[in-house]
């Protein structure tokens, strides 16, 4: 009994420690997802600003024939996490990716953020050209969209903007449901967008006006559509990762808070089978000197 209570005790005091190391990872993930969610939002405005210079750009330009560019590559930014903890967040994009890819036709190129994203692609045969690390904070976020609008500009100097079809895999937050997989079209451009700023009036009396060239002003814009973009699928990127971290780490907290219930009667239970045993015992042996008192008295 002594051992057995002593192994249950061991037993007690390990699941508190790991109920401790799961609380203190649940409290940093909802956090660490504030300041994310807070960028995210951010740089929607930012992008809206940039929605705003491409509808001023065609009010004045006239149309862009979006149905004319056929890409002969296409690119794929996967969002991925190298911080663990998140469950199957990994490989289940990496399957979503896959299945999008399925039927395509074009060569395809994939730039991987985070090295286990990249080991999740390869096990579904997607081997990435470049592997970029994910941010660990809010201003790594601008860092790594810089570096990814970087090596597409250089991509897009060697093939050329009209042979290149961007898109983003990442995974975005669902309402009720979470988080679902995600996968974008950046570039070409999406028609419907462009169909609705051509179409749209412009609201002001003063009409926008530009000194750049018209190929370098959009090449800019496009820049910047791409880098708000990218930055905000990092952003939400790494929401949904915590989300998703939270979610675990609540039920494994549950799990344990169980196993420690448990543990606990079974604690309780044993302490009392030896608290009982050793009463007994003093009673027997009590008894056991009154019958020899009694012998001795004789």
């Amino acid at each position: 009994m002594a051992q057995s209570l002593e192994v249950l005790s061991r037993r007690t005091a390990s699941m508190q420690g790991i109920r401790s190391i799961v609380h203190t990872m649940k409290t940093l993930s909802v956090i660490n997802s504030a300041p994310y969610e807070h960028a995210a939002r951010s740089i929607e405005a930012y992008h809206e600003t940039v929605l705003m210079g491409l509808h001023a750009f065609f009010s004045q330009t006239g149309t862009l024939n979006t149905s004319a560019l056929t890409a002969k590559t296409k690119v794929v930014i996967v969002f991925g996490s190298d911080h663990g903890l998140c469950g199957s967040y990994n490989e289940t994009l990496a399957i979503h990716v896959a299945e999008q890819l399925f039927d395509t036709t074009e060569e395809v190129v994939i730039l991987c953020v985070g090295a286990q994203m990249a080991d999740a692609l390869r096990d579904q045969h997607l081997v990435p050209e470049t592997i970029f690390f994910p941010p660990a904070s809010v201003d790594g976020i601008g860092r790594l969209a810089n570096l990814l609008t970087r090596h597409l500009d250089d991509m897009r100097g060697t093939q050329g903007m009209d042979n290149m079809a961007v898109s983003l895999a990442y995974f975005a937050r669902d309402g009720e449901r979470g988080q679902r997989p995600e996968v974008i079209t950046l570039l070409p451009l999406d028609p419907d967008l462009v169909r609705e700023l051509q179409e749209k009036p412009w609201a002001s009396r003063s009409l926008p006006s530009f000194s750049m060239s018209p190929p370098a002003l959009l090449k800019a814009l496009i820049h910047s559509h791409l880098f708000a973009s990218m930055f905000r699928a990092a952003a939400e990127a790494l929401v949904t990762e915590n989300a998703a971290r939270l979610a675990l780490m609540s039920q494994a907290e549950q799990s344990v808070d169980d196993r420690l219930e448990a543990l606990t009667s079974e604690t309780r239970a044993v302490r009392q089978s030896e608290i009982t045993t050793e009463i007994l015992d003093v009673i027997i042996g009590f008894e056991a000197l009154k019958k020899k008192s009694r012998h001795s008295g004789e």
